[in-house]
């Protein structure tokens, strides 16, 4: 891919700022939002939580295996296993914005120090997976422009985020799932 590299990072700026900005607040905003109060006659997509909680193990995975691959110098592998690990991440946020406009929010029941373990892991893991938005944008596409040494240098932050996102994700879950309905 021999494009001029700044004119790849210029047409895709505009679309990592739009982007970065419209999934959290679209998210946001969808997440208040419950289809039975709209008059729809829906089912709670109660099945969604073990299935995204996977799909965020599953991006861990992906991500751990992507850095080991480009580590031995297989660049192809580590592209391929960096396109699954964002589109699992789309697909995780698909299900999540799907399940919450389905069903009441569960609240988490755990009592003592394990709540405030929760509601750490909870709120560290919502705003990191907004700081890592942009991370993520930013790191494919000076890949996509082939700055190889810039997107080494930010990959090196987005890495730690975007797997703590992941595995964090899991967690949320597990410590929650006792309180599904």
């Amino acid at each position: 891919m021999k494009n001029n590299n700044k004119t790849v990072e210029q047409k895709y700026n505009i679309w990592i700022i739009i982007l970065s900005i419209a999934i959290p607040v679209v998210v946001a905003v969808l997440f208040n939002v419950k289809l039975k109060d709209l008059g729809f006659e829906v089912t709670p997509l109660s099945f969604l939580p073990p299935i995204y909680a996977s799909i965020n193990a599953v991006t861990a995975v992906l991500l751990i295996s992507a850095v080991r691959a480009i580590k031995k110098g297989n660049r192809q592998l580590h592209e391929t296993l960096m396109k699954f690990a964002i589109a699992c991440s789309v697909l995780f946020l698909a299900m999540y914005v799907a399940y919450h406009m389905t069903a009441d929010a569960t609240k988490f029941g755990g009592e003592g120090a394990i709540k405030y373990v929760y509601y750490f892991i909870l709120l560290t893991h919502i705003a990191l997976s907004i700081i890592v938005i942009p991370l993520v944008l930013i790191t494919y596409v000076r890949a996509l422009a082939e700055k190889f040494d810039q997107h080494k240098k930010i990959a090196k932050i987005t890495f730690p985020i975007w797997l703590y996102v992941a595995v964090t994700g899991v967690i949320v879950y597990l410590m929650i799932s006792p309180y599904y309905v």
